[in-house]
């Protein structure tokens, strides 16, 4: 594709805008939820639905459109996606009841759908090579600032303005975003698309929402109840179906032909296992920071600043390094400085020195942009053009579902770590006890209830529980990140460094 080069620095400033809408959107709900609760009073349910909601809409719809924007144009996705997130940020900030605010959710999720594809497949379409590795470099570190300002920016409007704030926010960026996307982005789409198979579409949806339902509620709930036990059967039943339903179409939902490129698979994995890591240990650090530092979210999202600084430095220079040293290597050393950065993340108590915490986020930062850029371009640059929405879908898929993964076990662990080590002093009543032993957040809410050296005791208690656990599964995330590293020098070697432009193979429709 032949454009200006102030094209493409538009279409690159674009698509960045469209991933750090998402971003900050992911990370600013849950600073919301208490003030939410306290004006909504949604019943506990319903509490579950506003927080999963997006993520199974999301989860459930990325590898449908993937394919969508490689048949109808990624660019006019985008801007139908756009559009539908700026109408969707409205209802949630207005929404006068918890189920219509449960639908709102939904209809983000919805629009995050079609503008996570769509942003790298147009990136993909626009840029080659050398450019595409360094364009993808640095939208990836600006992604990762993204989930560090949800929490600043979270803050600052909730200090200020009602919970409705945040969400209201997106508007004017969505308004910039499709302007700007209207009169900049080109339009690219696969020029022998097919039809799209109704059936594949309704047993992915099915197959990844329950799949990623199983694994949240297994977090929330633990194991044995048998809600939990249908949705697990039923996404597996519908996710293996689809599977085997793939290679008999002309124009598959997900070639799985592309998982027999060994640059791809490897990928693919390595991002699975990262994210596993690097998603649960972030919502557990703002647990502690909040919690047993006792910040504010705004003082926490200013603290993780210079970890996302770093982050913006690793994207860019992640072209570079694989110039160097090739990927199996750029990605082996994201993976070696993760590990370090854990290991050092490993060394918190219950008080705090700044410095220890600021070596640990530089190292991790710079280290996950790292993975994250080489792993995004390497997926797109094994594949086709024409198939990079789905290609996409399956990279974003694969963040999702790591990340989810990793929430669900390693949260598990940590609790069941904070349970086994937690000691609940004598005269407390049992309801209060069991709450003390759920959760942290529990333990707080009911020391502050309690008379004030009783309580002393429970949150002392408590956070040495959590902290002693909190350290445990940050070693256990560095070994699994020095794994990864060992792991990427094998199967990512004698990828090129630079991935030139696949030919697209020409499909045979049947008669």
């Amino acid at each position: 594709m032949n454009i200006s080069k102030s094209r493409k620095i538009g279409t690159l400033a674009v698509c960045v805008l469209a991933q750090l809408l998402i971003a900050i959107d992911l990370t600013v709900l849950h600073l919301v939820l208490p003030s939410l609760s306290e004006e909504m009073r949604p019943s506990t349910t319903e509490m579950l639905w506003i927080a999963d909601a997006y993520g199974f809409a999301l989860a459930g719809l990325l590898i449908t459109m993937g394919n969508i924007g490689d048949r109808v144009g990624r660019k006019k996705l985008l801007l139908i996606g756009a559009s539908l997130f700026g109408v969707a940020s409205v209802i949630t900030a207005y929404a006068p009841t918890a189920e219509l605010l449960i639908v709102a959710r939904v209809l983000l999720g919805i629009a995050a759908a079609t503008l996570m594809p769509s942003t790298l497949s147009i990136v993909r379409n626009v840029f080659t090579g050398k450019e595409r590795a360094a364009a993808i470099g640095i939208s990836s570190g600006l992604t990762i600032l993204g989930f560090g300002m949800g929490p600043l920016v979270g803050g600052v409007l909730l200090d200020h303005f009602w919970w409705g704030s945040v969400f209201l926010v997106n508007v004017p960026v969505v308004v910039i975003m499709v302007i700007a996307g209207a009169l900049i982005l080109p339009e690219s789409k696969n020029p022998s698309p097919g039809r799209i198979d109704v059936l594949s579409v309704l047993l992915s949806i099915i197959g990844m929402v329950g799949i990623v339902y199983t694994i949240k509620e297994i977090a929330y709930k633990g194991w044995g109840h048998w809600d939990i036990a249908v949705a697990g059967v039923l996404g597996l039943g519908c996710l293996l179906t689809f599977l085997l339903r793939q290679p008999r179409l002309a124009e598959p939902l997900m070639d799985l032909k592309l998982f027999a490129q060994r640059a791809f698979s490897a990928t693919i994995g390595t991002t699975i296992l990262a994210m596993f890591a690097q998603l649960a240990v972030s919502v557990m650090f703002a647990q502690y920071l909040q919690l047993v530092i006792g910040w504010s979210p705004l003082k926490a999202g200013l603290a993780g600043l210079p970890g996302m600084g770093a982050a913006i430095i690793g994207g860019v220079c992640t072209p570079l390094l694989i110039k160097a040293f090739g990927r199996a290597v750029t990605i082996a050393t994201g993976c070696g400085l993760s590990a370090v950065g854990f290991a050092l993340y490993s060394g918190i108590g219950v008080t705090i020195v700044y410095t220890d915490l600021l070596a640990a986020m530089i190292v991790f930062g710079f280290g996950l942009a790292l993975i994250l850029a080489v792993a995004t371009d390497t997926v797109l640059g094994v594949v086709p053009k024409a198939r990079a929405g789905a290609a996409s879908a399956i990279s974003e898929t694969a963040t999702e579902l790591g990340g989810a993964l990793g929430i669900a076990i390693l949260g598990s662990v940590l609790g069941a770590l904070y349970r086994n080590d937690l000691v609940v002093p004598a005269g407390v009543p049992p309801e209060a006890a069991g709450a003390i032993a759920d959760t942290l957040g529990g333990a707080v809410q009911v020391a502050a209830q309690l008379p004030p050296e009783q309580g002393a005791v429970i949150l002392t208690n408590a956070k040495l529980a959590f902290v002693d656990g909190l350290q445990l599964t940050m070693l256990c995330s560095s070994g699994l990140m020095a794994l990864l590293a060992i792991s990427a020098l094998f199967t990512l070697r004698g990828v090129p460094k630079i991935l030139e432009d696949t030919p697209t193979p020409t499909p045979v429709h049947a008669g």
